[in-house]
């Protein structure tokens, strides 16, 4: 097989071990991320209902604020009552009185309604606080054994540049750029095989000088359908495909 397209080929197949790393750091990360956001979510409900609750609180203030005024009114209406002379003023009186011991009706009722509601909240808020702290813990845990496999990754990794830097710098520049250019659109399906007298990269069939040349891999042949780089599997029997 000609040197250049055997360094082609190597270098595609390092290209291919560079990018498998991205989704092994992705796979490696994956549990402290989905602990990380469930901690965020935890943290943004826990915002979310300390508001709800300073909202309640205040609208608790006001109802005890206006209970203070229909308390002070029941008290001036009974000292009215001592003053009245007439049926229809004392009837007035009354009237207010019964509105009044209504409203304060209510507003002890609601009053009641917003304690039970804050209380719940303040309860489920105490709750997930308690789980975000556990979260924290176990998060420490899961970015220790991040840490050592992203070193694992980072180590293979350098290995593989190195191996790719050292091809790199023996390879025919233009040849190099040859590759790179078709890299650029064809990713790790820059040098593709040929199975069955067909290009594994866009899967159309070439003709036969297309294949005979690939068979003898004396230059560099590339698919006319697509323009990928073509070569021989070394397992493959070309001449029984």
């Amino acid at each position: 097989m000609n040197k250049h397209l055997e360094q082609l080929i190597e270098l595609s197949q390092i290209d291919k071990e560079i990018d498998a790393f991205e989704p092994q750091i992705e796979e490696a990360n994956l549990q402290y991320d989905a602990l990380t956001a469930t901690k965020n979510g935890i943290i943004n409900e826990i915002s979310a209902l300390k508001q709800e609750i300073k909202d309640e609180q205040l609208k608790k203030q006001k109802n005890e604020l206006h209970l203070a005024e229909l308390s002070a009114k029941l008290e001036e209406n009974g000292k009215k009552s001592a003053e009245v002379k007439t049926e229809r003023e004392m009837k007035s009186l009354q009237l207010e009185e019964e509105i009044a011991k209504e409203q304060v009706a209510f507003a002890n009722e609601e009053i009641e309604r917003l304690e039970k509601l804050i209380d719940h909240k303040q309860g489920k808020i105490d709750e997930l606080e308690a789980k975000a702290v556990e979260i924290e813990g176990n998060l420490v845990t899961v970015k220790a054994d991040v840490d050592v496999k992203l070193a694992q990754i980072d180590e293979e990794r350098k290995e593989v540049f190195a191996r790719k830097q050292t091809l790199v710098s023996s390879m025919n520049q233009k040849g190099l750029s040859f590759y790179q250019k078709i890299r650029r659109w064809a990713k790790n399906t820059t040098a593709v095989p040929v199975r069955n007298q067909a290009c594994m990269g866009c899967f159309m069939a070439v003709s036969d000088k297309i294949y005979a040349d690939v068979i003898k891999g004396e230059e560099i042949t590339t698919c006319p359908h697509c323009g990928r780089i073509l070569y021989l599997e070394p397992t493959s029997d070309a001449l029984g495909a």
